[in-house]
Formats: structure tokens, sequence, C-alpha cells
């Protein structure tokens, strides 16, 4: 089982690195913009591929990226097809990956937080 989760992992940091590669420098939808590719998560049957990304760009933005995204899948998956060697190519999904934008709300109120207490102490 280890050998299996190691390949699966290699597979999905590759896949993740010709990706952000691929959308950096082939994508030319304006909607898209900078993103950052977070992780890739493979089914067992690298049949499906969740692409997790995240934007600088304010929230209004982000139903234009997942539609650029989404339009541009199959455009994706071809070209990664001709840089990664695989048996299966995977179908990709993107998904936005909240977790940054979570961390950086919870870093915020945090430094609220000791702001208001040093505030109080003083």
């Amino acid at each position: 089982m280890p050998k299996e989760f190691s390949r699966s992992s290699r597979v999905a940091e590759q896949i993740q690195r010709e990706l952000a590669e691929l959308i950096r420098l082939e994508l030319k939808d304006p909607r898209v913009g900078l993103i950052t590719l977070t992780g890739v998560e493979l089914t067992p049957d690298y049949a499906h591929a969740k692409v997790f990304y995240t934007t600088l760009a304010d929230p209004s933005a982000r139903q234009g990226i997942d539609a650029g995204l989404r339009r541009a899948s199959g455009f994706l998956r071809r070209e990664l097809g001709r840089r990664i060697r695989i048996h299966t190519l995977p179908e990709l999904h993107f998904v936005f990956d909240e977790s940054v934008e979570r961390g950086d709300r919870l870093s915020r109120l945090i430094d609220e937080a000791v702001a208001s207490d040093r505030k109080h102490e003083g």
C-alpha cells in the first residue's frame, strides 16, 4: 500500500506542477488571471483529479475564474497528456481552496484579539 500511495502522490505532484505551468504560460482566458494551485487529489484509479486553487482576486471574480477553468479543462487535460505519460489521464475538476482564505481570516482575528488585549492592559 505505501508504494501505491507514494506513486499516486508523485503523480499528483507532477500534475500540479505541469498544470501550474500550463495555466501560467498557455491559458489565454482573461478570467483566470493569477491563481495558485494548492494541491491535487487523485482517485485511486486516476480517472479523476480534484485540482485545488486559490486566488488573490476578490471573491466577486471567483465565478469567472471557475467558469474559465471549467471551459479550459479539456485543453489542459490534452496538454497534460502530452507532458505526462500515465496510463489513465484524469478528468480535471477545479475546486476553490477555502483553507487559505479561512487561515487568513483567522490570522486577522487573532491579530485583532491581541491588539485589543494590549489596549485593555495599557
